[in-house]
């Protein structure tokens, strides 16, 4: 009734390298990458109660994790700073749409004006009996002696 032996080095190994590989954000079994033991158990590809008998390698992977996820106060800053830019950028692409349609709408008001000034230059040519007045050259006249 024996089964296969279990070899605990290469279950150790196998371990040790899904948690590198987790640490490292270069996962290749694992769908989300996150630092969480079920993780480690989908990247090492061995069974849940075969990860769970070895606790020290569970419990080196957990301090790695949490040290990592300690930030440092400058990537703080920067995440800060990276979230004040999101919302500059949010509000500008808004405005930037704004001021689109605006200029699309006053496009649209030109062309109308400029159809309704070519009519209207129609309609006063096919009069006829009106006579543009042109603009005097130089200064006002002035008055004959």
């Amino acid at each position: 009734m024996g089964g296969k032996r279990r070899d605990r080095a290469a279950e150790e190994s196998a371990i040790a390298a899904a948690a590198e590989r987790l640490l490292a954000a270069t996962p290749l079994r694992s769908a989300t990458g996150k630092l969480t033991v079920s993780e480690l158990i989908t990247e090492s590809g061995l069974r849940r109660d075969t990860v769970y008998g070895h606790p020290e390698l569970i419990d080196t992977f957990k301090a790695r994790a949490k040290a990592r996820d300690t930030q440092p106060a400058a990537l703080t800053a920067l995440a800060g700073e990276r979230d004040e830019l999101r919302g500059k950028l949010t509000t500008a692409r808004e405005e930037l749409a704004r001021e689109q349609r605006t200029a699309s709408t006053l496009r649209k008001v030109i062309a109308e004006l400029s159809l309704e000034l070519g009519q209207a230059r129609e309609e006063l040519s096919a009069l006829g009996n009106v006579t543009p007045l042109r603009p005097a050259r130089g200064h006002a006249a002035t008055p004959p002696d």
